[in-house]
């Protein structure tokens, strides 16, 4: 690649959001969806490959899913039937699945892989949108229980060699993820908080990664985010950025709370 790609923390909605008539609201979905399929034009150079971190999988050591031809693993629950005859058939890349163990281990870094587990629905359900035709070979990466997020921006600073080598790294996850408090209620604590996060990710990189260390100090940070699963997956896109700078891309409001998009690079 003649220069790195960027990276991404992108939303990924709610389960198979995109692909069925969402009650109420037919509509609600569409920007988002429309800011996904965007996504493949925005990153410029077609990637050789994409190394997604989603907030549905957490492990004792960084792991992932090695497996030339990975399943789908419909882990959302309460959807119409169709939504689970969704298709997928987008390759892995075990050399990629390689590479990523490798260096974050050279970084001190526990990592494993997993050969049986397939993409789930914070992989596959944005990337039916940003590469439609499954084209593109995909490895997931999972979160390291503890969820320390210094931790996770090491990881991402391990992986950053890979944007100079055509790897897409995207955190996908949602920038508010409150079951609890998808209620006009919490509309209020979810733009400080989108505000914060904006501002943060803005910083110098090292301004950067010392906010997002401290996260849980931002306004409303634990009415946005009680369990940080769906947040964790930004320090890796952000840690991969290394000196690049970052910014919001997108913001909507779905299911009456602001949940956003960055990029960095």
């Amino acid at each position: 690649m003649p220069t790195p790609l960027p990276t991404y923390f992108i939303p990924h909605g709610g389960g198979p959001c995109f692909f069925m008539e969402w009650p109420g609201d037919p509509h609600m979905w569409d920007r988002m969806a429309d800011f996904l399929r965007g996504l493949a034009g925005d990153a410029g150079a077609r990637p050789k490959a994409v190394l997604v971190v989603s907030g549905h999988w957490q492990e004792d050591a960084f792991t992932v899913n090695a497996g030339a031809r990975p399943p789908l693993l419909f882990d959302y629950y309460g959807f119409p039937p169709h939504t689970y005859q969704l298709q997928y058939p987008a390759p892995g890349s075990p050399g990629l699945a390689g590479r990523v163990q490798a260096l974050l281990r050279e970084a001190g870094l526990p990592a494993a892989e997993n050969a049986e587990r397939g993409y789930d629905h914070g992989v596959f359900v944005p990337f039916k949108l940003i590469y439609p035709q499954a084209d593109v070979p995909i490895v997931q990466l999972s979160m390291k229980n503890g969820l320390d997020p210094a931790e996770h921006l090491r990881a991402g600073a391990a992986l950053a060699p890979l944007r100079d080598e055509g790897v897409l790294i995207v955190g996908s996850g949602m920038s508010f993820h409150n079951m609890r408090g998808f209620t006009p209620a919490f509309r209020d604590a979810s733009l400080r908080f989108d505000d914060w996060l904006a501002a943060a990710v803005a910083l110098p990189p090292a301004e950067r990664e010392r906010a997002l260390v401290q996260w849980r100090d931002a306004p409303d940070a634990l009415k946005a985010q009680p369990h940080p699963d769906h947040l964790l997956p930004l320090m890796v896109a952000a840690g991969a950025a290394a000196g690049d700078a970052g910014r919001r891309i997108f913001r909507d409001q779905v299911m009456n709370v602001v949940v956003s998009a960055c990029r960095f690079g």
